[in-house]
């Protein structure tokens, strides 16, 4: 299914739909690997996303934002996934210091929340998920920056419908 638009969202009414989009995302991904950046203010949902995505790939230990240590790597799988958290970073340029460059390599995921802390030294993404306060839920906004990323989004769409999950109005 592919489409025109380059965007799509769906509403999150509670804490389980934001695991259940995060689980949905992880069986888009697959084994191929992809860079995702995960953009919200603080509460949005990004961990709680990530969370759903780590333990549907059969993660079963403890999954938080990695804040302090700016990023955690799952070796649990058999491809590399690397959940970054760069809130806490002052200068861009913090992330050459982290010596992570070969984690953007495939067929690494790579979850990136706060990526414009990492302006213009993070490589581009494949998919953008945007989460936003709604009400009491929030809104799941995805959008595509890459042959990739479209084939995942495409795959995320079918299955955020077939999870009943609500698409929002473009």
């Amino acid at each position: 299914m592919s489409t025109i638009n380059k965007t799509f969202s769906y509403l999150l009414a509670a804490d389980e739909d934001t695991q259940t989009a995060g689980a949905s995302l992880g069986r888009a991904v697959g084994e191929t690997g992809a860079i995702i950046y995960l953009r919200g203010d603080l509460g949005a949902g990004k961990t709680t996303l990530s969370r759903g995505l780590i333990r549907s790939l059969g993660y079963e230990g403890a999954v938080k934002s990695p804040t302090y240590t700016l990023v955690e790597p799952y070796e649990y799988f058999d491809f590399p996934l690397y959940h970054f958290d760069l809130y806490r970073l002052m200068d861009p340029e913090e992330v050459e210091f982290l010596g992570v460059e070969e984690y953007f390599e495939p067929p690494a995921l790579c979850l990136i929340e706060w990526p414009d802390r990492g302006r213009g030294v993070l490589p581009s993404p494949d998919l953008t998920v945007r989460l936003e306060i709604a009400g009491t839920g929030r809104c799941l906004i995805c959008e595509w920056d890459s042959v990739r990323g479209q084939k995942i989004a495409d795959r995320l769409q079918v299955l955020l419908h077939d999870a009943g999950l609500q698409e929002m109005p473009r």
